[in-house]
């Protein structure tokens, strides 16, 4: 039995979100066209904001203790599941969609999950992820699944 956890990211491990959210960079890259920096690193737009902001929430997926991804939640009305990724030793056996869901359980409400229209894979995930009974709208960036988690 596999552990999978989804831990909120203190802001002591903020470097380590970046580095994380430097290999999402690397994976969409070959979508959007991005190059690296003259540093070597894509960057990432004020990342500190993410502990700043009260309704922006990051977190760790932890599987078996081992860092497999992150979410990243701009809470409101709706919610909004802003970035997801899982490292690709994690895709394919269940633990995005089960860290999806655990994040979707501790903010119980209205929600919504956007893609890129490049990104077929992540609607095609998406899709198979959210609860049942979603709806689906089509917006100029891509999918946008609109869903309401119910209190536990």
């Amino acid at each position: 039995m596999t552990d999978l956890r989804v831990d909120p990211v203190d802001p002591s491990e903020r470097d380590v979100l970046a580095r994380l959210l430097e290999l999402y960079a690397h994976d969409f890259s070959e979508r959007t066209g991005a190059d690296v920096a003259d540093d070597g690193t894509f960057g990432w737009r004020d990342l500190d904001r993410w502990w700043r902001e009260h309704d922006r929430h990051p977190f760790f997926v932890r599987v078996d203790g081992r860092l497999a991804g992150f979410a990243l939640v701009h809470a409101g009305d709706p919610h909004d599941m802003a970035e997801f990724f899982v490292l690709r030793k994690y895709r394919r056996g269940g633990v995005g969609t089960d860290a999806a869901r655990l994040v979707f359980a501790r903010f119980p409400g209205a929600w919504q999950v956007r893609q890129q229209w490049a990104n077929t894979a992540a609607t095609a995930f998406w899709r198979r992820t959210v609860p049942a009974g979603f709806t689906e709208d089509e917006v100029e960036e891509g999918p946008v699944q609109r869903f309401v988690v119910p209190p536990p």
